[in-house]
């Protein structure tokens, strides 16, 4: 009987084990970003596009996003994010973009990696996000492609706008931010 009961809770441990690993070890770490809340399915598309524009517009110009682009310039990077969450626009490519600035000068560079390609992803011609992007890419040693980046920036707003500056100092060894 002791037999045949340990071979029960081995059986029923080593089940508990392979069923709770693998999801274990997909978990998030503590700075990791929360996971995209699913699309509402409630309203027509059409008026969830004109919805989705005016909140955008909404949003930089509201109060909590002035007050958390301070805070994030004013060096609370932690508060910065914070207030950015509080927006319930992190789709706003602006909001992604700094959400990952913050989240690289925390020394975050996995969640802004994350935050840099979700704005991208809004907006493919964000150039604020192709240069602070570039900055991530130099400061993790790839010129090339920061260089890419720069050439991007070049392509949507020419040599003469202040990202495409910023980004060329950045890789002639002159990190501004």
């Amino acid at each position: 009987m002791r037999g045949r009961s340990s071979l029960i809770a081995m059986t029923l441990l080593c089940g508990f084990a392979l069923g709770v690993g693998p999801a274990l070890s997909e978990g998030a770490s503590p700075s990791s970003p929360p996971p995209a809340p699913a699309p509402s399915t409630s309203q027509p598309k059409a008026t969830k596009d004109k919805k989705s524009k005016q909140k955008k517009s909404d949003v930089l110009s509201s109060e909590g996003y002035r007050t958390a682009y301070d805070l994030m310039q004013g060096g609370k990077y932690v508060e910065g994010i914070a207030a950015m969450y509080a927006l319930g626009a992190d789709d706003h490519p602006d909001v992604a973009n700094y959400i990952g600035f913050a989240s690289r000068k925390l020394g975050r560079y996995e969640d802004a990696k994350y935050w840099y390609e979700k704005a991208l992803a809004a907006d493919p011609k964000h150039v604020r996000t192709y240069q602070y992007y570039g900055m991530w890419h130099v400061e993790q040693g790839n010129t090339l492609k920061a260089k890419d980046f720069l050439a991007t920036i070049r392509g949507i707003c020419g040599t003469e706008c202040k990202e495409f500056a910023s980004l060329q100092e950045a890789l002639n060894g002159n990190l501004i931010y």
